[in-house]
């Protein structure tokens, strides 16, 4: 279907989606993008977010905690760090990772072999995880 592209959406413990989809909203590191059929060729970070497919049978959510996306004209690999599917997602889960982000923060600030900017990057880690919580009411 020329209104369609393959979308797979994979985390290190399993395949979440794997189906033809119309469009995907994503949480890239430089912001939220959309790729839709067609789409220029692209590899992008993502970022703590909600990550929406749209699809012929209809709409998917999953909160991703980062990861990389390949986008293509005719299909899309995200590959997550971690993935859930939104309707799953409880208040216990999210304090879950972002007491993870907050531990990994404090270790990378008490570490003095580590580079600023990956002191840096744990906090911005810190402060997406707290938004995403916040963002979803949990």
């Amino acid at each position: 279907m020329a209104n369609t592209m393959q979308f797979d959406l994979v985390s290190p413990e399993r395949r979440l989606a794997s189906l033809l989809v119309s469009a995907v909203r994503l949480p890239g590191a430089e912001g939220e993008m959309t790729a839709m059929p067609g789409h220029a060729p692209l590899i992008t970070t993502l970022r703590p977010g909600v990550l929406r497919i749209e699809s012929p049978e209809g709409t998917s959510e999953f909160v991703v905690t980062g990861g990389f996306a390949e986008i293509g004209a005719e299909s899309m690999s995200v590959l997550a760090e971690k993935a859930v599917p939104l309707g799953e997602m409880t208040r216990a889960h999210m304090e879950e990772l972002i007491e993870e982000a907050r531990s990994a923060h404090a270790a990378a600030k008490a570490s003095p072999e580590v580079a600023p900017n990956i002191v840096d990057e744990a906090a911005k880690l810190l402060a997406d995880m707290e938004a995403l919580g916040t963002h979803m009411s949990l």
